[in-house]
C-alpha cells in the first residue's frame, strides 16, 4: 500500500487568495503537487484523469493571476476541473468525487462559487462565458470572463456560433484552446487535425527557425517585411488567421506545461483592454503520470487503479456489458449485409464501435462533437439505400432533436438509433442520465421505438433494426452490465410492436419496457409469497405499442403497474393514453405507472439512483401491494429493504 504524496504547499491552499501568495518557483512546487494529489485521488475514486492531468499548470496559472471567483473560469467540459475542485476549496472532499453525496465530477453551480457554470455536455463554454461577459457590461461590472475550452470539444459547431457573436459583438471575452491532441478518442475533423499536425510538427518550427535566420542578414527594410511574412505565416500555420477572421485576437500557440510562459501571456491578456482574445495553449492529456501518458485514451476516464502500476480495478461478471453486445451483434449482422454503415459522434469506445471499426474500417464514421451532424449525415446515407446505425447516448442524442424530426422522421428515412446510456448512469449523474429519449422519440410520428429487457434481447433489436426499412427505429440500452442470459448465436427480426408474457399471473400485471425486467420478475416472486398471482410481461415497444397484450392485461388483472428507465411522459404515458383511447380504464382496473420522478437525481450508484426514484425491486412490490390495498405489508417491504418509499 501506498501512503498518500506529501503535498506542504497544497496542505497550505485553502482557496485561491493563498495561491497568489506564492513565488514563482513556489508555482512549480505547487503544479508538481497538485498533479500527484490529483493522480492519489482518482486512484481511489475513479473518473476522469487524463484531462486534469493536462491542465495542472494552467490551473494553477489561472488562479494565480485572475481573481476567481470574482473573475469567472468556465470549465469545457467539466473533465478537467479535478485540479480547479482542490485549489478552490474543495481538497477536503475530493476523495468523495463522483460518489453519492459527494463532488460532482463535472462544475456545478450548486456545490461552489467557484463554479460559475454547470457542464457536463461539451462546447458550452464560450456562449455561456459570453453571457456573462455581455451581463457584467451590462451591469457595468469589471470582471474577466475565461472559457477553457479543449481541442475536441471545439470542434462542435456551437463553439463556432458563439465565436462569431462574440467577435461580432467585440465582447471583452477570453477563450483557452486546450489543444491536448486527444479529445475522448483521437479527435476528428479538419480543425484537430490542422492544430495537432502543424503546431506539434517539426514544419512550423523549421519554417520559423529558417526565416529568423535569412532575417539577420538582410538589410532593415527586408528584415521588417521578413517580420512581417513570418507574423502571417504564424498565424496562416497556427489556426490563427481563422480565429481571427471570427473577431478573435489570436495569442500563441505557447506551451501549457510551462509556468513562465503561460503566466506572463495570461497576465498580459487580463490586463488588455481590447475585445475577445484566444490564448492556444498547447497540453499533454496525461502529463506527469506515465501509464496515463502511454495509453491510447489518456486514462479519460478510469475506475479505481494502482498508483504505482496504472492496472484498473474491475469487478468481475459472467455477463457481458450492453454495449459489448450491441457491437458484437452489429458486427455479425454487418457480416452479412454490407449495406450496413455505423455512425458516432466522437464516443467509439463509449458505444462500442470502436470494435466494429476494426472489423469493417471503411463502413465506420466517427464525426467529432457534431450529434446534428451525425444525424443528418445518416439521413443522407440512408436515402442511397445504405443501413445506417447512428449511435449516440440517450443524453447527447438530445442535441440532435431537430435533425431526428426534421431530417429523418419527416421523410421516414430507415435511420437506426442505438440508444447507449439509457436510464441512469451512475457516477456521471444527472447530466449523463438517459432520462428522455424514449418520451421524445415515441411522440413522432413514423418512429418506431425499443427498449431491451435483457442483453439477448439487445441482440434481436439489432437484427430486427437491422431489417427495418419503413422509417426510422430506436432502441435503447442501458449502461453496464446484462442479467447473464443464455446468448442466441445471432439475432432474430422481432415483430414489430409485439411484446411478450414471461410469467403469468391473475392478479396483478407488471409490464416492464427495458432493463428493469429483472426487477420485475423479482417482485413477482414476491407479491406471490403474499397470496398475490402475477403475470410479468415485455413490451419491448414503446411505440407502437402492443394493443392485444394491453388489453390481455388490463381485462384480466385487477392492478396493472407500467415500470420503465424515463421520465414522465414516456411509455407509461403512451400505455394509459391508449387505454383511455380503448375504453380499458371504465372498470375496475387500478392502473399505476411507475417512471423517473419528475426530478433530477444526482450521482450515486445505478442501484442507488434506481432506488431512490422507487423503480427497484422493493418499490415495485410495495407499489403493486398499495394499489391492491395492502399498506400494511407494502410498508413492511420498504422497510425490510431499508426504503423510506416514494
Amino acid at each position: 500500500m501506498s501512503s498518500k504524496p506529501l503535498t506542504p504547499l497544497l496542505d497550505k491552499m485553502g482557496s485561491p487568495a493563498d495561491l497568489k501568495a506564492l513565488k514563482r518557483d513556489e508555482l512549480g512546487q505547487l503544479a508538481n503537487e497538485l498533479r500527484n494529489e490529483i493522480i492519489d485521488a482518482v486512484s481511489v475514486t475513479g473518473g476522469h484523469l487524463g484531462a486534469g492531468l493536462g491542465v495542472v499548470e494552467l490551473t494553477v496559472a489561472l488562479h494565480h493571476v485572475f481573481d476567481t471567483p470574482d473573475d469567472k473560469i468556465i470549465w469545457d467540459v467539466g473533465h478537467q476541473a479535478y485540479p480547479h475542485k482542490v485549489l478552490t476549496g474543495r481538497r477536503d472532499r475530493i476523495r468523495t468525487l463522483r460518489k453519492k453525496d459527494g463532488l460532482s465530477g463535472f462544475t456545478k453551480r450548486g456545490e461552489s462559487e467557484y463554479d460559475p457554470f454547470g457542464a457536463g455536455h461539451s462546447s458550452t463554454s464560450i456562449s455561456a462565458g459570453l453571457g456573462m461577459a455581455v451581463a457584467s457590461e451590462l451591469k457595468g461590472e469589471q470582471r474577466n470572463v475565461i472559457a477553457v475550452i479543449g481541442d475536441g470539444a471545439i470542434s462542435a459547431g456551437m463553439a463556432y456560433e458563439a465565436m462569431n457573436n462574440a467577435g461580432a459583438m467585440d465582447a471583452r471575452l477570453i477563450v483557452i484552446l486546450n489543444d491536448n491532441d486527444m479529445s475522448i478518442a483521437p479527435p476528428t475533423g479538419a480543425m484537430s487535425a490542422y492544430l495537432a499536425r502543424l503546431v506539434s510538427g517539426p514544419t512550423y518550427r523549421g519554417l520559423r527557425d529558417a526565416a529568423k535566420q535569412v532575417s539577420q542578414i538582410l538589410p532593415d527594410f527586408f528584415k521588417d517585411k521578413a517580420r512581417k511574412t513570418e507574423e502571417y505565416a504564424r498565424g496562416f500555420w497556427t489556426g490563427g488567421t481563422l480565429f481571427e477572421e471570427l473577431g478573435f485576437y489570436y495569442v500563441g500557440p505557447i506551451d501549457g506545461h510551462n509556468l513562465d510562459h503561460l503566466l506572463p501571456v495570461l497576465k498580459n491578456v487580463r490586463d488588455a483592454e481590447s475585445g475577445p482574445i484566444l490564448i492556444h495553449v498547447v497540453t499533454q492529456k496525461g502529463k506527469g503520470y506515465a501509464p496515463a501518458e502511454e495509453a491510447a485514451d489518456k486514462y479519460h476516464g478510469v475506475s479505481k487503479f494502482n498508483v504505482i502500476t496504472g492496472a484498473q480495478a474491475k469487478a468481475p461478471s459472467n455477463a457481458p456489458s450492453y454495449t459489448s453486445v450491441f457491437a458484437q451483434s452489429l458486427i455479425d449482422e454487418a457480416g452479412r449485409d454490407e449495406k450496413i454503415v455505423a455512425i458516432t459522434a466522437a464516443m467509439p469506445s463509449g458505444t462500442g464501435l470502436d470494435k466494429f471499426a476494426t472489423a469493417f474500417p471503411s463502413r465506420t464514421f466517427d464525426v467529432g462533437i457534431a450529434e446534428q451532424h451525425a444525424v443528418t449525415f445518416a439521413a443522407g446515407m440512408a436515402t442511397e439505400g445504405l443501413k445506417p446505425f447512428c449511435a449516440i447516448y440517450s443524453t447527447f442524442l438530445q442535441r440532435a432533436y431537430d435533425q431526428v424530426i426534421h431530417d429523418v422522421a419527416i421523410q421516414k428515412l430507415p435511420v437506426r438509433f442505438p440508444i447507449d446510456r439509457a436510464g441512469y448512469v451512475g457516477a456521471d449523474g444527472p447530466t449523463h442520465a438517459g432520462a428522455f429519449d424514449t418520451a421524445y422519440l415515441a411522440t413522432l410520428p413514423s418512429m418506431v421505438v425499443m427498449a431491451a429487457g435483457d442483453e439477448a434481447e439487445l441482440r434481436h433489436m439489432v437484427a430486427t433494426a437491422a431489417a427495418y426499412d419503413e422509417g426510422p427505429i430506436a432502441f435503447r440500452y442501458p449502461r453496464g452490465e446484462g442479467m447473464g442470459v443464455e446468448m442466441p448465436e445471432h439475432g432474430s427480426i422481432l415483430e414489430i410492436g409485439k411484446g411478450r408474457i414471461l410469467k403469468e399471473g391473475s392478479t396483478i400485471a407488471l409490464l416492464s419496457f427495458g432493463t428493469r425486467l429483472a426487477e420485475c420478475l423479482a417482485a413477482a416472486e414476491t407479491l406471490q409469497s403474499y397470496g398475490f398471482s402475477t403475470t410479468v410481461a415485455d413490451a419491448r415497444f414503446a411505440k407502437p405499442l402492443d394493443e392485444d397484450l394491453l388489453a390481455q392485461l388490463a381485462r384480466n388483472h385487477a392492478v396493472l403497474l407500467t415500470v420503465e428507465e424515463g421520465a414522465i411522459g414516456g411509455f407509461g404515458s403512451h400505455v394509459a393514453t391508449r387505454m383511455a383511447q380503448n375504453g380499458l380504464l371504465d372498470g375496475s382496473l387500478k392502473f399505476r405507472p411507475l417512471m423517473m420522478p419528475d426530478r433530477y437525481i444526482d450521482h450515486a450508484s445505478q442501484d442507488d439512483m434506481y432506488a431512490q426514484a422507487g423503480l427497484d425491486r422493493a418499490n415495485i412490490v410495495a407499489a403493486a401491494l398499495r394499489a391492491i390495498g395492502d399498506e400494511a405489508h407494502a410498508l413492511q417491504v420498504l422497510a425490510a429493504a431499508g426504503r423510506d418509499g416514494i
